[in-house]
């Protein structure tokens, strides 16, 4: 099943209060369409320690609004953390309001992803690993993330994202139903064949971002608001410039999620060979070293998966400058010397969002947005960006950790002829339990 095709959550299974907390290793069905458990992942932590870290942090939390209680989903914040409660805590608060924010509970029923994902982003379900867990195939090296960034606006990217990142979830519900195991991990294959520079760096005329922004982005997202969710993550066909690319992912990684990463150069032989360790044949594409086939005898099996593939221009949306809405501001700002301006919001409830949107007329700008306290001190919230805002209207949102002063901060002052008129619209909305 292609990570593009919709996926509904299904309720959880109730569990086993015989249940040890270990999963049972993936086996063929017998004749009666039952699986039969042999091996098991490991904890990574000791059980009988961890009792009153878990406790600890139950009771810091218990004013949260969680859908999952259980021990099992309060532990993987921890192990993000180091088992330190108060950051584990504090990670776990901010997840939950990226959920709210990004609206993230219902994404599965209120988006469906656009063509040019369906046909173009590769990601897909192909089975199960030998633990249990779902397995996922990403060709990166050979997806045109230049011509996806090409066919999609700010906001469609997002939705995608927080849209992709909960399929996962579900997948792992739905095959935990299914096969009646009780895992909350999952298994990628990402194989990096044709990956190159241009994958980091190129950035479509007008786009929110570049390539190498979009992977970061996918890959902070996914680990910070689903953590220790990964049992095990091959790359393969690594290009001799992986390294460096690990070097800027590597910090991004809780110190036990390291070692699950599998890296392979274009030895096909090796790679193949871990796979097969840990991954029934029949569980993934024969173009990959498994026995799986479409139908057909397709070994890519295109059914389950596309390899990405350059996005036809077609796809790329028209390059028309932004409108002014009716709900709009507007400010000029100079060029050269002088050439900044600043607006100001107060927030009096902690855990409001702003939210913005703005367009120029003239060129880009530079913005940044930064909080202010009581000593006159900033601190970035929004780094310095310089943004094609006279092609693309740039959205964005923060959840406001403090009351206080929040400033956004308009810099022009690169340009030494042009002056630029800014329209704005900035909101701050107070969450729903502020009444």
């Amino acid at each position: 099943m292609s990570v593009t095709d919709v996926v509904r959550p299904v309720q959880p299974i109730s569990f086993d209060q015989q249940f040890t907390g270990e999963v049972p290793k993936y086996v063929r069905s017998d004749c009666k369409n039952n699986y039969k458990p042999k091996l098991s992942i490991e904890r990574g932590y000791d059980p009988i320690k961890a009792e009153n870290t878990i406790q600890q942090f139950r009771n810091a939390v218990k004013d949260f609004d969680l859908k999952d209680s259980s021990d099992e989903y309060l532990v993987k914040w921890l192990i993000a953390q180091d088992f330190d409660v108060a950051r584990a805590e504090k990670m776990l608060r901010q997840s939950l309001e990226w959920r709210r924010i990004n609206e993230a509970d219902g994404i599965l029923d209120s988006y469906t992803p656009s063509e040019v994902f369906k046909q173009y982003f590769s990601m897909g379900h192909v089975g199960l690993d030998k633990f249990g867990c779902p397995v996922f195939v990403c060709a990166l090296g050979k997806m045109d993330l230049k011509g996806l960034l090409s066919s999609m606006t700010k906001k469609e990217y997002y939705n995608f994202l927080t849209w992709m990142t909960e399929t996962f979830v579900a997948v792992i519900t739905q095959e935990n139903n299914r096969t009646g195991y009780r895992t909350k991990k999952q298994t990628f294959i990402i194989d990096l064949d044709q990956f190159s520079m241009r994958h980091l760096v190129s950035k479509p005329v007008g786009s929110f971002m570049n390539a190498g922004a979009a992977i970061i982005t996918i890959i902070q997202t996914y680990l910070v608001n689903y953590p220790d969710q990964f049992r095990r993550v091959f790359i393969i066909n690594a290009p001799a410039m992986f390294p460096w690319l690990f070097g800027f992912i590597k910090p991004l990684l809780a110190q036990n999620d390291v070692p699950k990463i599998k890296i392979f150069g274009s030895n096909k032989k090796e790679w193949m060979s871990a796979l097969l360790e840990e991954i029934e044949s029949d569980q993934f594409p024969s173009y990959y070293g498994g026995s799986m086939t479409d139908p057909g005898g397709d070994p890519k099996c295109p059914s389950k998966l596309n390899l990405g593939g350059e996005v036809p221009r077609s796809f790329y949306l028209r390059k028309n400058p932004p409108v002014a809405k009716d709900n709009m501001e507007t400010l000029s700002i100079s060029a050269g010397v002088g050439g900044k301006k600043k607006l100001e919001c107060n927030v009096d409830v902690i855990q409001s969002t702003i939210r913005w949107e703005f367009m120029t007329e003239g060129g880009d700008i530079s913005y940044r947005v930064y909080t202010k306290n009581n000593k006159n001190n900033s601190d970035d919230l929004v780094p310095h960006c310089r943004v094609d805002s006279h092609l693309v209207m740039e959205e964005g949102q923060i959840s406001c950790d403090q009351p206080g002063k929040y400033v956004f901060e308009f810099d022009n002052s690169y340009s030494y002829l042009r002056k630029k008129k800014l329209r704005y619209h900035i909101v701050v909305e107070q969450p729903e339990n502020s009444q």
